[in-house]
């Protein structure tokens, strides 16, 4: 069964917006853990809008199943993940302004950046995942860097889903064959929901861990967060 990791941003975000602590983030992510989610993912930003660098360090040693902290592999983020150690990096080249992560890394271009920095990761037992598109050019390059996994980028795939699902599935699938036959893990993640996760998952043979923030917190309003995680899971049998 795939994994799910709950990306609890937005729950960060709403508290942010009137300050204090409510939601309290981390009775939030030990929720989710308990409603049945097999992961908890952060994503901190150097504006701290959402995840705060101090919420990572909190949640460090309450977490019980994988810690997933991504991010932008600058000095501050790569400081933060080795006092955290946490079970995955997964690396993500967002611009500092971007509004979310908007495109894979180009991992021939950035080649010997990532192999440094994923060098040192795992140096310290951190597995680490980098997100891609679905190129097959791209997933070769991640497995020249000595990434444990990649990530593979939705967004596409969502916006394409209600269109034509065949078309939209197809680089996708084309690159997760390549990435296992080259002896990479595969995790995905934007965009996902509960109109497009049971296909998506049904594809991509091997799928190992899918995280969802989003979508999945727009759904609690509705449904209830317990009852939500529930229904992510089933579109994950």
């Amino acid at each position: 069964m795939t994994r799910l990791s709950v990306n609890i941003n937005k729950i960060a975000t709403i508290r942010n917006a009137r300050g204090g602590n409510n939601p309290d983030l981390v009775k939030v992510a030990l929720d989710c853990e308990r409603f049945g989610a097999q992961g908890i993912t952060v994503h901190p930003r150097p504006d701290e809008r959402h995840i705060r660098y101090n919420d990572v360090l909190q949640l460090k040693d309450k977490i019980s199943t994988e810690f997933n902290i991504e991010g932008n592999p600058q000095d501050r983020y790569l400081e933060l993940v080795l006092k955290t150690i946490p079970a995955q990096a997964t690396l993500v080249p967002d611009a500092e302004d971007a509004i979310t992560s908007n495109a894979g890394w180009d991992t021939i271009k950035h080649k010997d950046f990532l192999k440094e920095v994923i060098s040192e990761l795992k140096s310290k037992g951190i597995r680490t995942s980098i997100f891609v598109d679905p190129d097959v050019k791209m997933v070769e390059g991640a497995a020249e860097v000595g990434t444990d996994r990649i990530e593979l980028y939705t967004e596409p795939y969502a916006a394409n889903y209600p269109k034509e699902k065949a078309a939209a599935i197809k680089p996708y699938k084309e690159a997760a064959v390549l990435a296992k036959k080259l002896g990479l893990e595969i995790n995905a993640g934007h965009d996902l929901s509960l109109e497009n996760l049971k296909y998506f998952n049904q594809e991509i043979d091997g799928l190992d861990e899918v995280s969802i923030g989003h979508a999945l917190i727009c759904d609690a309003l509705y449904f209830g967060l317990e009852n939500t995680i529930q229904l992510y899971l089933r579109q994950l049998q």
